[in-house]
């Protein structure tokens, strides 16, 4: 018995790691489908605070999200759609968590679709309960490092790839 308990402890670390990144998972899911999906509001709603504040407000960045979508129409695509994959590793940056999700994003134009390679950031400021996000993808170092200051360096952001054509 007093082995089984052992066992129990050893082993629980892992438990409750699985259980952050599956909460991670299907908050980036929730989020990235409302990007697809255009739904502002969810996109506002879990999007990391600061970075709202930095966009000068909630109706500030409504309007931007608003004017993107809008842009990416009058180059021709037609709709978007995507998957989130599995959240990597989470790292302690000040009081917050940080974990790195990789997302692909499927751009449809009449001639064919791009495939693009894209990461969210998500961010925990209440130990892994919920999360907020930010696309990594092309952002800038120096805008990073001001919305998040703490930033733990070893959590390693890839370069962006050129997203890819694939044929209709």
């Amino acid at each position: 018995m007093k082995f089984v308990r052992v066992l129990f402890l050893l082993l629980l670390p892992f438990g409750l790691h699985a259980q952050d990144i599956a909460t991670i998972k299907r908050q980036a899911g929730l989020f990235a489908h409302a990007t697809f999906k255009g739904d502002v509001a969810v996109i506002i709603a879990g999007t990391y605070p600061k970075l709202i504040e930095l966009s000068g407000g909630k109706e500030q960045m409504q309007q931007l999200i608003t004017e993107r979508m809008e842009e990416l129409k009058k180059q021709g695509i037609t709709s978007f759609e995507g998957t989130v994959g599995t959240p990597g590793e989470i790292y302690k940056a000040g009081t917050q968590l940080h974990c790195l999700i990789p997302e692909e994003i499927i751009l449809k134009t009449a001639v064919g679709r791009y495939r693009a390679r894209s990461y969210l950031l998500g961010v925990s400021d209440d130990k892994g309960e919920s999360w907020t996000f930010l696309d990594v993808g092309n952002m800038p170092a120096d805008v990073l490092r001001r919305l998040l200051p703490n930033f733990n360096e070893e959590l390693k952001i890839p370069a962006p790839v050129k997203p890819e054509f694939l044929a209709n």
